[in-house]
């Protein structure tokens, strides 16, 4: 199941995700009772139990396990179509009208665990689009008619209206401030690690957070149409195009499936055509089916990607499909989100510049003294640097914090403000063009140092990209809605070249677009909500584990538990030699299947021959793929790169 409706109305979203939610635990209770009801039946059988008693437990396995994809086979056959969950079905069938109950009953569980899986991942995307959705405040305060305020729903708002937004609220509408000034958190829209101070006649979105002021916001677009609305459409639609990936083998499903159920009824009617033995023609018709199964074929795929998937999770990379796992090859370009992906997404003192009459310490020691009673993020930092380092900060009394100004403090009988600088100079120019936040530290109203913070880049950034470029024979790409500034200096630092700047959601689905225009298949790895249209849109999206927002992570295809940016060319490349398993694997069912049926058909081929060598190639391509299960598959994967 997929999501289809593309609608931005809450009401709808949400009775959606509750049907989907609802769905998806149906077919894990049916998945899992199957996969009880086969367990129970093997251990009879292996026991040498009662053969009536595994029967029934094998055939309440088909029961369960069956009714679903034959249900969904049936419909395919109404609409003049034949697919695998049919021809899975009819195997299942046939092996158990000539005793091979147990091949059938594996059958069953392989196709009702995947589909099971499929229903599981389908309801977290509903579930984190209704958590986006959450994003946007309920109610609104807004100036009426007279002059006074009123709260209404947020859904009510119009174009022109004007918001009343309090400290700590979300603002709910993209709009324009038209009076007051705070610093507002728009990571979630832009992924701007430091809040951005917002007075008269700038820009605001909806779902971003007001720091410590109070400020009038015209609404200027309709709440069907802000940027978090967008943001679910644009996640949603692109969902739906994901959907229709297939694995390798299942793009020719119909064909197989078509053709082995004509073979069948001819190698059942041709001899009957010509006089021969009802029985003997049936037993026949039987083998082919059987020899001809997909067993085999099933399995070729899976157990790779499969054995695959559980190496990348024991090393820190969640993939959540065979699909991903096996699309992750054909990865030929990376592109990376900056703030929390590229870097750690908090500022970090870089450099500290004393003038005249003090010390590199003093200033910084001064300012975190001043700093103490901060909360926003570039006073954090400074505090932490000043007490990384040991300095002795005196208590600071007489606090007060101006929205997008700074902080002023009486620090030891000295009157002591950080803000940003008011207008620049050779050292306040020289920290910026090096793509740092600078400060100016006063004592007394009088110049004593400036302060540069970075966003830190994470420590093996520089290697995963030289790896990722290695692997896809293409240059990394860096889209952020960060400065340009901000985004160079972290390039350049990730030893990153093509980089795309100031980038809001819709802007970094069309990069990607754009990639894949150009006859690429890209990943694209983020961390936040302005991620996560960019992570559907791209061929695979890879999200952040410890830092990523509940959508990225669920909007994504795979997951870096750990954070470990090295990862990313080892899973590609495991992805790669689980493909070559793959086709390896194909071949040798191939060729059983070819030979056995090839026999059948030309002469006459014994059924426990023909039971025995479809069991042989079955356990053959179970076992080569399960060679990737071996810790050594990652750590020779390491060695190759």
């Amino acid at each position: 199941m997929t999501i289809t409706s593309t609608s931005t109305s809450p009401a709808l979203t949400h009775v959606g995700v509750a049907r989907t939610r609802l769905l998806a635990i149906a077919e894990v209770r049916w998945a899992l009772a199957a996969t009880a009801l086969f367990a129970l039946g093997g251990a009879v059988h292996l026991s040498g139990g009662p053969t009536w008693l595994f029967w029934a437990l094998y055939l309440f396995c088909y029961a369960v396990g069956g009714w679903e994809s034959a249900l969904e086979g049936l419909r395919a056959l109404r609409n003049k179509t034949l697919d695998v969950d049919l021809l899975m079905i009819v195997a299942a069938l046939g092996a158990a009208a000539i005793g091979q109950i147990f091949d059938g009953a594996l059958l069953i569980v392989i196709f009702a665990t995947s589909g099971a899986l499929e229903a599981v991942l389908t309801r977290r995307t509903a579930d984190s689009v209704r958590s986006l959705l959450d994003l946007s405040p309920d109610t609104a305060a807004v100036l009426g008619l007279d002059g006074g305020e009123h709260r209404i729903d947020a859904a009510n708002l119009r174009i022109g209206d004007i918001s009343i937004v309090r400290p700590g609220e979300r603002l709910p509408g993209d709009g324009t401030v038209v009076d007051g000034g705070s610093d507002i958190d728009q990571s979630s829209i832009t992924g701007e690690s430091v809040p951005a101070f917002k007075t008269v006649g700038d820009e605001v979105f909806a779902g971003t957070i007001n720091g410590t002021g109070v400020v009038h916001v015209r609404i200027d677009v309709d709440p069907s149409d802000t940027v978090i609305a967008r943001i679910v459409t644009m996640v949603q639609r692109a969902s739906e195009t994901k959907a229709n990936k297939q694995l390798f083998i299942e793009k020719v499903e119909q064909y197989y499936s078509t053709g082995v159920v004509v073979a069948t009824a001819a190698v059942f009617a041709i001899p009957m055509l010509f006089g021969g033995d009802l029985q003997s023609a049936l037993l026949r018709a039987m083998t082919f089916m059987i020899v001809a199964s997909p067993c085999a074929v099933v399995l070729a795929t899976m157990p790779p990607l499969l054995a695959a998937m559980a190496t990348a999770g024991r090393n820190g990379v969640l993939i959540k499909s065979a699909v991903v796992m096996e699309q992750l090859r054909l990865t030929d370009v990376v592109a990376f989100d900056k703030t929390g992906t590229i870097t750690e997404g908090t500022p970090r003192v870089e450099r500290v510049e004393a003038l005249s009459g003090f010390g590199p310490g003093d200033v910084l020691a001064l300012a975190g003294a001043a700093e103490t009673g901060s909360e926003h993020p570039v006073g954090v930092a400074i505090v932490d640097a000043a007490r990384r380092r040991g300095l002795l900060m005196p208590t600071a009394s007489n606090f007060e914090s101006t929205p997008g100004v700074g902080v002023r403090a009486t620090v030891a009988g000295r009157v002591i403000s950080v803000s940003k600088p008011a207008r620049g100079g050779q050292l306040v120019d020289e920290i910026r063009s090096q793509g740092m936040t600078a400060v100016v530290v006063h004592v007394n109203d009088r110049p004593a140092g400036v302060i540069g913070l970075v966003d830190t880049t994470r420590p093996d950034v520089e290697t995963a990209v030289a790896e990722v470029e290695r692997v896809t024979g293409n240059a990394a790409v860096l889209i952020t809605g960060d400065n340009f500034s901000a985004a160079h200096d972290a390039a350049a630092r990730a030893g990153i070249t093509d980089v795309r700047a100031e980038l809001l959601p819709e802007d970094k689905v069309a990069a990607v677009q754009q990639l894949r225009g150009d006859g690429r298949r890209v990943l694209v790895v983020g961390d936040g909500i302005n991620d996560a249209p960019a992570l559907a849109a791209a061929d695979t999206g890879v999200a952040m584990g410890r830092r990523g927002s509940d959508l990225a992570l669920d909007t994504a295809d795979a997951v870096l538990v750990r954070d470990e940016l090295a990862a990313l060319a080892k899973v590609v490349e495991l992805s790669r030699r689980a493909h070559r398993i793959v086709l390896a694997n194909l071949a040798i069912a191939g060729t059983f299947i070819v030979v056995l049926v090839a026999w059948d058909l030309v002469g006459t081929l014994p059924l426990p021959i023909g039971v025995a060598g479809h069991e042989s190639s079955t356990v053959i391509v179970a076992l080569n793929g399960m060679r990737l299960l071996s810790s050594r598959a990652w750590r020779r994967n390491c060695a190759e790169m």
